[in-house]
């Protein structure tokens, strides 16, 4: 699927009413932020100097708060992982009021005008961010991995790092596709794919649905759908495996924070199944739900409705903390295997308590009280934040879906069904990407329909089709 761009008018056309709607604060209270600029020149402590590692980041263009930095090396037959990640445990004094301040955040809120950062930008975006060419304090996490990318030996301590240089996915990409990667990740491509088999083999679930984004574009808005690059999931399965490794230890210790998420319900799998034979796609009774999804192609419109349908895989997410016995559910469907966030401490609150746990396990030490005391509170904490994220991300969509379609009711578009029900149906509609409600009978979902742009409000938010 190529990059898709529709463009809106002025550059006016901000998104502040969205931040007094779902009540964001882009300010930080004054003893918070006195706090974060004291931490700037805070001493690190001492800890190892691996600053000769060349590690790099890779993050989407213009990023600021960098929180991952990486090498991946061939070692024999294997793979060594270096993984350095923002030590946020240096700069946030446990019941300080900065500490305060993100609980009540979260994460970061990301709007397409600028976001509001879960910790000031001094930390954010200085003194904690992974910057090139800048040494930083960092958790390390060192992976030794067999010739088949199975972790042997893993190791998480606090570091002195420096990343050698900032890359995006874009360049990256083309960087391998032009056969001329940098050093630090030529051997990403390698061990990635083996990595994502490795979740397959796992049963791990992936959606491939159209993601829409909104970048500014001169004077004006653009609504961009992009592909995921194979550089993106190669990426992705690093942090997957930090995520993997860091759970290991929470469980074998009893204690800790991990992102669960039930398995699929039989009824669910069933109605997947019963929609792909309806839109005539092989689904072999041995394959699972995972490698069957996994094998679609995402270009074609049936398997776009197939996706869709799939998210009824994928519900009940959350967050379960425990302390002395192991939970019930332990494992995240998506990934198909214990879980937690550690990758993303500079925006998203959880990952530093949940390395925190880590470190202080695997030096044999007892969690401090502060932390003990900590996780229980957490999951209602994320919860909340990952729902008003959600929110906030969808309206910020649905605006500019509106500003952009305001002046064309009454056209004609292509679009896919991806799911239907009796009076009105779910579609995708590929120029100008846009997800979208389309009324009238029932629609033959995974096919190409012709729609008529019957509403596109900017003050509702509200765009609809109807059958042409």
């Amino acid at each position: 699927m190529a990059s898709l761009v529709i463009r809106t008018g002025p550059a006016d056309l901000s998104f502040d009413d969205l931040r007094t709607e779902f009540g964001l604060r882009p300010d930080f209270p004054a003893a918070a932020l006195a706090e974060a600029q004291e931490a700037v020149s805070r001493p690190a402590g001492d800890r190892p100097d691996l600053t000769g590692l060349p590690l790099v980041t890779i993050d989407p263009p213009g990023a600021k708060d960098l929180d991952q930095a990486l090498l991946v090396q061939r070692s024999g037959a294997g793979f060594v992982v270096h993984y350095a990640i923002a030590d946020l445990g240096l700069f946030v004094t446990p019941g300080g009021a900065l500490d305060a301040e993100v609980r009540q955040r979260g994460q970061t809120i990301y709007l397409p005008d600028g976001n509001v950062p879960l910790h000031p930008t001094v930390l954010s975006e200085g003194a904690a961010s992974l910057l090139p060419g800048v040494v930083r304090p960092a958790v390390l996490w060192t992976f030794t991995c067999s010739a088949d990318g199975v972790p042997t030996a893993v190791e998480v301590r606090r570091a002195l790092v420096r990343s050698i240089a900032q890359f995006d996915y874009a360049s990256v990409q083309k960087a391998f596709d032009a056969g001329d990667p940098h050093p630090s990740v030529a051997a990403l491509a390698e061990f990635g794919p083996l990595r994502r088999e490795l979740a397959l083999q796992r049963g791990a679930i992936e959606l491939q649905l159209p993601e829409q984004e909104v970048e500014p574009d001169g004077d004006g808005w653009q609504l961009v759908a992009r592909p995921r690059a194979e550089v993106d999931a190669w990426n992705a399965e690093i942090s997957l495996m930090t995520g993997m490794a860091a759970a290991s230890i929470m469980l074998e210790a009893k204690t800790g924070i991990l992102r669960t998420l039930p398995d699929p319900d039989a009824e669910a799998v069933a109605s997947l199944r019963k929609s792909a034979a309806a839109l005539g796609v092989p689904w072999p009774a041995d394959l699972s739900p995972g490698a069957f999804l996994a094998g679609l192609d995402a270009s074609k419109p049936e398997a776009l409705a197939l996706f869709t349908d799939a998210t009824r895989l994928l519900r009940g997410a959350g967050y379960t903390a425990f302390n002395g016995s192991v939970p019930e559910v332990v494992t995240h469907a998506g990934v198909a295997a214990p879980y937690t966030h550690v990758t993303a401490p500079l925006r998203r609150l959880v990952d530093r308590f949940a390395t925190e746990v880590c470190l202080a396990v695997t030096a044999g030490q007892e969690l401090p009280a502060w932390l003990a005391e900590a996780l229980p509170q957490l999951p209602s904490l994320m919860g909340a934040s990952d729902s008003l994220a959600a929110k906030v991300e969808r309206a910020s969509v649905d605006q500019v879906e509106a500003w952009v379609l305001a002046g064309r009711v009454g056209q004609e578009f292509d679009a896919v069904v991806l799911r239907s029900g009796d009076t009105e149906a779910d579609v995708f509609v590929s120029s100008p990407p846009v997800l979208a409600k389309c009324a009238g009978k029932r629609l033959p979902e995974g096919e190409r329909v012709r729609v008529r742009l019957a509403e596109a409000d900017p003050t509702t938010r509200r765009v609809r089709f109807t059958a042409a």
